[in-house]
């Protein structure tokens, strides 16, 4: 046998391997998702699904509906939304987008792919309070659930539209191209106003495939599907829905399991989070301010594209625990102001759909820690969100408005804003 062919022995399968990965990836064609991870990949809260484009396809096109928000989705008791719709056999289930560290900004990327999915569909929005610091979104956050499937998506279709350029500059400032210089030099296109070049409009293309491909592939991998957490809080419940008797469920649990602090937080965070901590902590948030912050206008890159796809959302504005606001010396008078700020962005471009429970902070058992709903919160959200999802809805008409990108609302505050809002 020749050297030659001794060598194709070798090296020829490798060869041929790689060749069809790489034919495979830069095909136009695509693989199915298997609908049996949907359950679990639907309360995984994953970071590889947030970024990921394929797993939240195949969910929203069956019979799931985004729930986006940050870490209050991660608390999971009998009352959580996923728990209660798979217990009363309700019409949707939650696929939960988010978690601890993804705010406004990180949901607008992470839309991208599935907005035809999103297109006169319905959702649910969690607005936290505390994402609107001074600084908005922390970069190393950012990059965290930000991937080069999102912004290749979005270059497909991007133009020059407030949106577009906007979100291109935001992007930018993040500094999270994963080193790709033709893809940060299409972004910079983008922003300046200009539309792609043909190079760079092929290069999309086959880039686009893939990582796509990727997707598909390699998403379902990192998948904690934590289906035994929500068969356990399950079995907690009655077999009939009935509000009276859940609520105080919910108040017994809540009673049940904040036992060793004074603030109604839950025992395990405390234990965990708190009690080392919480004397260093006393009058600490003082100076806190949610009214000015480049948050608002990364929010209306949400609210853009939730009009762009004609999607019907119910926004949620959580609220705080009072007891622990009071110790830690919060403002509620800031808290109220940021509330009128928020609900004014909202109303005025046709989001109307709003459950408002920045007041309720003070109710037993309402939350389990300092910023998170639990038990009867939980419970009362429920009282808007089955018949939001299994009702007819009116059809919003939205009317978006560009000034809210703009610095001035960003840092629109006291006097200046009062005279906006009231």
């Amino acid at each position: 046998m020749s050297f030659k062919k001794k060598l194709w022995l070798i090296f020829g399968p490798v060869i041929v391997a790689i060749l069809i990965l790489l034919v495979f990836l830069v095909s136009p064609f695509k693989l199915n998702v298997n609908k049996k991870i949907l359950p679990g990949a639907s309360i995984s809260q994953s970071v590889d699904v947030f970024k990921g484009t394929a797993i939240k396809k195949a969910a929203l096109e069956k019979n799931y509906v985004a729930f986006m928000g940050s870490s209050e989705l991660s608390r999971i008791d009998p009352l959580h939304p996923s728990v209660l719709a798979r217990k009363y056999h309700r019409s949707y289930r939650p696929f939960l987008l988010g978690a601890a560290g993804s705010q406004s900004l990180s949901h607008y990327w992470a839309m991208q792919g599935i907005n035809r999915q999103l297109k006169n569909k319905k959702a649910v929005f969690i607005i936290s309070p505390q994402w609107f610091v001074k600084k908005g979104i922390d970069p190393q956050a950012f990059a965290y659930y930000y991937s080069n499937l999102q912004v290749i998506t979005w270059l497909k279709t991007a133009d020059k539209s407030e949106m577009d350029i906007y979100a291109a500059k935001r992007l930018l400032q993040m500094k999270n191209l994963h080193s790709d210089s033709i893809i940060e030099d299409a972004v910079e296109r983008i922003a300046s106003g200009k539309t792609l070049t043909d190079i760079q409009k092929t290069y999309v293309d086959l880039k686009y495939n893939e990582l796509s491909h990727e997707d598909q592939l390699f998403s379902v991998l990192h998948v904690n599907t934590r289906t035994s957490i929500i068969k356990r809080q399950m079995k907690q419940l009655p077999d009939t829905y009935n509000y009276s008797k859940l609520d105080k469920l919910a108040y017994d649990l809540g009673k049940k399991n904040t036992t060793n602090n004074p603030f109604e937080v839950d025992n395990v965070f405390w234990k965990k989070r708190l009690k080392g901590a919480y004397k260093n902590l006393q009058n600490e948030q003082s100076d806190f301010n949610y009214v000015s912050s480049p948050e608002y206008a990364d929010f209306q890159l949400v609210l853009n594209q939730f009009a762009k796809n004609n999607t019907n959302v119910l926004f949620v504005i959580p609220p705080i625990n009072k007891s622990w606001a009071k110790y830690t010396g919060l403002s509620m008078k800031m808290i109220a102001t940021f509330d009128k700020k928020i609900k004014y962005q909202l109303k005025q471009q046709g989001f109307t759909n709003i459950v408002d429970m920045s007041k309720d902070g003070s109710e037993h058992y309402f939350m389990q820690d300092t910023i998170h709903l639990g038990w009867r919160g939980w419970l009362k959200l429920d009282k808007y969100v089955d018949p939001f999802l299994t009702k007819k809805q009116k059809t919003p008409k939205f009317k978006i408005n560009n000034y809210f990108y703009s610095k001035n609302w960003q840092n629109l505050h006291g006097n200046s804003l009062n005279k906006v809002v009231d």
